[in-house]
């Protein structure tokens, strides 16, 4: 994903004059580069917004880390962060921003508008410039404890290779929610632990009925595991009720998705009043039992087993296939990142298939954004009389 992890091992010392921003502020043209380094709120904040501007132009940055805390514990960092802080800013171009990821311990660099063109990596190119100007300024016992990672958005995904996981040092305002809402998060855990083995004890005679009807209705297993994508595009295997014969064909479900995913579903419709959906309304791989357990979401049931193991959460947006993740947007990869993905969700709720995709985002992008524990609870309730009315499932 064009991320780069070294611990920095540095020569001996060999002072230089400043150059950039560090020089001009000696000459009164530019406040001092310290004045120049981001708070870590402030940073945060510029590198959510490089992170969305990026999405919009396609334009990518790299985020540089130059973790110092080896050296906080050794009690001699004071003065080192200072001297750093100057190479730093020598090193770097007035249109980069710098600041503090994390107080006084992470230094950053956001490298903007970088051209992806040469022929190394940008990120190798970036790092051998930093390390070159950090070997001839600093004191190289206390800069051999540095440890300096590089970090590239958007992220780049190779289709077919399993394991895939987001870079979460570009998402530090998750952590941090997650950090400031620890108390509403434990709740929520409990309320999924303590819903999801209540509803799979209560409905166990259904889920044995169902089944039942499946083995004796169709050939195979009883339960279908589907490799998912959970937060941060961490996989895990999604558990839901066969509904289709075996041996079938998923290029049918792959081209239909990424028709929809890019939109040519919408425009390939012959009647303007017919809904875009997002299943396939008529899917000759779903056998007669499966149809009817999907029209009433009982195919989902299984899922509860996987908010059990936290995998999954009750309320979330749907964890995406991870054939929908290579052809998504930059944007749309958001509503995979923020949350945990769900049984249930805003969308659901809100139309369920009857949507476009790019409003099925706004809405999982909409709920990560505004999450509370009443607007779970809200869903919740609203969840029943979705089910029970069939609108928008096939």
């Amino acid at each position: 994903m064009g991320n780069s992890h070294l611990k920095v091992s540095l020569g001996e010392e060999r002072p230089r004059q400043g150059s950039g921003r560090h020089a001009l502020s000696r000459v009164g043209r530019l406040p001092s580069c310290r004045d120049e380094v981001l708070k870590e709120d402030t940073f945060h904040a510029m590198l959510t917004l490089e992170r969305r501007r990026a999405e919009r132009s396609r334009k990518p940055f790299v985020l540089m880390l130059l973790d110092s805390h080896a050296l906080h514990l050794n009690g001699s960092g004071a003065k080192f962060i200072e001297r750093l802080t100057s190479v730093v800013c020598d090193a770097t171009r007035e249109t980069d921003l710098i600041g503090w990821y994390d107080e006084g311990t992470i230094l950053a660099v956001i490298f903007t508008e970088i051209n992806l063109g040469s022929k190394n990596p940008i990120t190798e190119i970036l790092h051998s410039k930093v390390i070159t100007a950090l070997r001839e300024n600093l004191d190289p016992k206390l800069a051999s404890k540095l440890v300096v990672t590089v970090h590239l958005f958007p992220e780049t995904w190779d289709k077919g290779v399993p394991g895939r996981v987001a870079d979460v040092k570009l998402y530090p305002e998750i952590s941090r929610q997650v950090s400031n809402q620890r108390l509403p998060m434990i709740v929520k855990r409990a309320i999924d632990v303590l819903g999801s083995g209540v509803l799979l004890l209560f409905l166990s005679p259904i889920l044995a009925l169902v089944a039942l009807a499946i083995k004796l209705t169709s050939k195979g297993p009883v339960i279908f595991r589907q490799e998912r994508l959970g937060q941060f595009g961490k996989s895990f295997d999604c558990l839901k009720f066969r509904t289709m014969y075996l041996n079938n064909d998923p290029k049918i479900h792959r081209d239909f998705v990424e028709r929809f995913i890019i939109g040519k579903e919408e425009t390939q419709r012959k009647n303007e009043a017919e809904p875009v959906v997002y299943k396939i309304t008529n899917d000759p791989r779903v056998t007669p039992i499966g149809k009817f357990l999907r029209k009433t979401s009982l195919d989902e049931l299984p899922q509860f087993w996987n908010v059990l193991r936290g995998e999954m959460s009750l309320v979330g947006p749907r964890p995406p296939l991870p054939y929908e993740f290579e052809v998504y947007d930059f944007w749309h990869r958001r509503r995979v990142y923020e949350v945990r993905p769900g049984v249930t969700g805003l969308w659901q709720v809100s139309g369920r298939s009857r949507t476009s995709f790019d409003e099925m985002v706004r809405l999982d992008l909409r709920y990560s954004q505004s999450w509370s524990l009443w607007l779970d609870l809200k869903i919740l309730i609203a969840t029943p009389r979705a089910v029970f009315t069939s609108e928008g499932a096939y």
